[in-house]
């Protein structure tokens, strides 16, 4: 088996072997055996791979590196070649095809047969790869390590998985910018958003293809995708013949502005998460494009080129929607345009989302509904806007649970509930247009008439906003009192909580322990490691069983505190999902944003689908007492030691470290942690009221609703200086 060549930094040989940065710094210190440098700088060395799985296999490290980690780390120090990474992405569609079995015989081959192998089968597949591609794929004998991790991710984590490490590689080094990927949760509203039944949808700028697949799961036949970057068509055309089979898959590669892959072709439906603010997307030499029906787009107006590229696309009545930054709807420089838009009856419906619903993270991107007239169809009269950026559960401001970090502080984002709010509303109004009853604040149909001012602000929440006489004085002072109740009784709570008292010190030093991890844990028995393998496979066949109706726990509900709220019809996996029991210690899979990293299921939990953001180990209790587990496998330290990845960050449970202590021991620990446990939900509980209080009296005192108490003018009078 030749020898890797692939070198690796001290951060991922921690990765690899599970432990600390500081703890590969000792071993370097201490034993003279470690592997030199074989690269890099004396600031930033660079190891050789294989010298150091060596290293760890003669200690008895286990190496614990996820399979995604762990093809990242074989591509990583390689030089990018198109040409390899194409070979690469067919070899993924290859793996996938096959059947376990087929794939476990691959496994048992040299590196030099498994080359010989992927350059054989992956041969046939290239031509139907977006080109330009290869006429053979070129493998040599160093990709033999680099095919092997392509094979293990594709067997543990799917294709999909596969594919995103591979494209994330040749991206680094490509001059794409502004190149992100639309979360699941938005690509399901997005093509909720749409006809119950279209055949054909395209997606100009469609990247890693999610809102493709999201149109698949619905019911799409025929695909049509473009892409200015080569390696995110190919991922696209890969990953779309994987997750929906059965579909008619078209992808291109190039700029849907200036070279239109499918010029002339007119779709049912078209979804796009377009490049925002693009200055340079071809104004001066497409000022005369047909497609400019509602006038030409300003230099910085590339957002309203995308949205009349996607209407020229529409078919008569079809349906577009496009994730737009909030510019979109208020620039001057883009009013005469919207003006059209909105006159020609182009635009049905602005939904605002929350800040961290998709990147960029900081800002609250919208979704706006398009619909191409009909000749001779109903005239429209209003647009309906809707703002769930402030709704409860949103994370207005907040980072989401699951989402890269920011530095910022979000609360997770309640996906269902602004699903469902959203799509409510739209139904409603699609329903019956000149009947829709207005929520304040929330959503609102604004007649057209009105929105054809000198601003043409189409901004939600300028639209939705509450006026004088929306509002009741007497429910509000009564919504207030009850507030107020609600705060001081939760302010007690905290109070009594916080009483914190015996909790001292261990003397001159901190106590240390000796650790395992958590696969050496369930190797002894310890405890068991469990989670939902996602199904990668496409969609569900026709004549599938139910879904259960279980609810499924979110790793956004444990950033919450809140029971089980993710439906159990979104949930495909691989196998039957596992059961939440009563004692079962739950982690999310994704580290970053606010709220606890870990939990322990209570009877709350007990029933429930284990979703598939979501790790359990559930503890043996004659062994491992479940609050000191979930306490000490919950620390900063602990998650960042076994988190993998450069944006998200994916936590590799085997990898968390627990101290081994007695039984008897661990329950103190336990019982102390379970004590942090609510006094956390009692602050954040207090937080909240304190929040809806405040807005409550705001909103009352601002529009006339409230007078405030001559007690508090007194007050401020007293406290003046002199």
């Amino acid at each position: 088996m030749p020898e890797t060549t692939a070198h690796v930094t001290a951060a991922e040989i921690s990765r690899i072997a599970g432990v600390t940065r500081a703890t590969v710094s000792n071993w370097r210190r201490r034993h003279a055996d470690f592997p030199h440098p074989s690269g890099g700088t004396d600031t930033s060395p660079l190891y050789d791979l294989g010298a150091v799985q060596a290293w760890l296999g003669s200690r008895g490290h286990t190496q614990v590196a996820d399979p995604r980690e762990e093809l990242r780390t074989a591509v990583r120090f390689q030089a990018s070649d198109p040409d390899r990474t194409t070979g690469r992405i067919g070899f993924v569609l290859t793996l996938a095809r096959r059947s376990p079995d087929e794939t476990a015989a691959l496994a048992d081959l040299t590196d030099a047969e498994l080359v010989a192998r992927a350059a054989e089968e992956v041969a046939g597949l290239l031509a139907s790869l977006p080109g330009p591609v290869p006429a053979s794929p070129t493998f040599s004998a160093s990709d033999g390590p680099t095919l092997r991790a392509i094979l293990r991710c594709v067997r543990e984590e799917g294709g999909s998985a596969a594919l995103a490490v591979l494209a994330e590689r040749e991206l680094e080094d490509s001059a794409a910018t502004g190149v992100y990927g639309t979360p699941e949760p938005l690509t399901r509203l997005v093509t909720e958003l749409l006809p119950a039944r279209v055949a054909r949808v395209l997606d100009p700028a469609c990247g890693s293809g999610a809102l493709l697949a999201a149109a698949a799961e619905r019911g799409a036949t025929t695909l049509l995708g473009q892409d200015s970057v080569p390696v995110q068509a190919q991922r696209t055309a890969v990953g779309l013949s994987l997750a929906a089979p059965r579909a008619e898959v078209t992808v291109r590669i190039g700029d849907s502005l200036r070279a239109d892959a499918f010029d002339g072709l007119t779709a049912d439906a078209v979804v796009c998460n377009p490049p925002y603010g693009d200055r340079d997307w071809g104004h001066d030499e497409l000022a005369y494009d047909p497609r400019w029906a509602y006038g030409v787009p300003g230099r910085s107006e590339s957002e309203l080129a995308w949205v009349q590229h996607c209407l020229a696309h529409l078919a008569p009545g079809g349906r577009a929607v496009l994730i737009l930054p909030p510019a979109t709807a208020s620039r001057p420089s883009g009013r005469r345009v919207r003006a059209e838009l909105v006159r020609g009856g182009a635009v049905r419906a602005v939904v605002a989302l929350p800040a961290g619903a998709a990147p960029p993270l900081h800002v609250g991107l919208q979704l706006w509904v398009l619909q191409r007239p009909e000749p001779g169809g109903p005239e429209r009269k209003s647009v309906l806007f809707v703002d769930v950026a402030g709704s409860p559960g949103s994370g207005a401001g907040e980072q989401a649970a699951g989402s890269p970090r920011t530095g910022s502080s979000r609360a997770p984002i309640d996906w269902a509930g602004l699903t469902a709010q959203a799509l409510a509303h739209w139904d409603a109004f699609t329903a019956d247009p000149d009947g829709f009853a207005a929520e304040p604040g929330t959503a609102r149909a604004v007649p057209v008439v009105d929105l054809l001012d000198d601003l043409v602000d189409l901004t939600p929440a300028r639209q939705v906003r509450i006026s004088r006489t929306d509002v009741d004085p007497a429910e509000l002072s009564t919504r207030t009192e009850t507030g107020r109740r609600e705060l001081t009784a939760a302010a007690r709570s905290l109070l009594d909580a916080a009483d914190i008292t015996g909790w001292t010190a261990p003397g001159g030093a901190a106590r240390e322990w000796r650790t395992a991890t958590a696969s050496d844990l369930a190797r002894g028995g310890a405890l068991a490691l469990l989670r939902t393998v996602p199904d990668t496979k496409g969609p569900e066949p026709e004549g599938a069983a139910p879904p259960s109706a279980a609810p499924v726990l979110t790793g956004a509900d444990i950033a919450r505190g809140t029971g089980p709220t993710g439906d159990p019809a979104e949930l495909r996996s691989a196998a039957p999902a596992p059961v939440i029991a009563a004692g079962d210690v739950l982690v999310r899979a994704i580290a970053g944003g606010t709220g606890p990293m870990a939990r322990v299921a209570d009877e709350t939990d007990a029933g429930a689908l284990l979703g598939p953001q979501v790790h359990i180990l559930r503890p043996d209790p004659t062994r491992l007492d479940s609050w000191f587990l979930a306490g000490f496998i919950s620390s900063e330290e602990n998650i960042a030691g076994a988190s993998t990845g450069s944006t998200v960050l994916h936590v590799a449970p085997g990898r968390l470290r627990v101290p081994l202590l007695p039984l008897d021991e661990q329950r103190r620990y336990g019982e102390a942690f379970r004590h942090v446990h609510g006094l956390r939900a009692r602050a954040r509980q207090a937080a909240r009221l304190a929040e809806e209080t405040a807005a409550l009296l705001t909103d009352g005192l601002t529009g006339g609703a409230l007078l405030p108490a001559p007690a508090l003018a007194g007050a401020s009078a007293d406290t003046e200086p002199a």
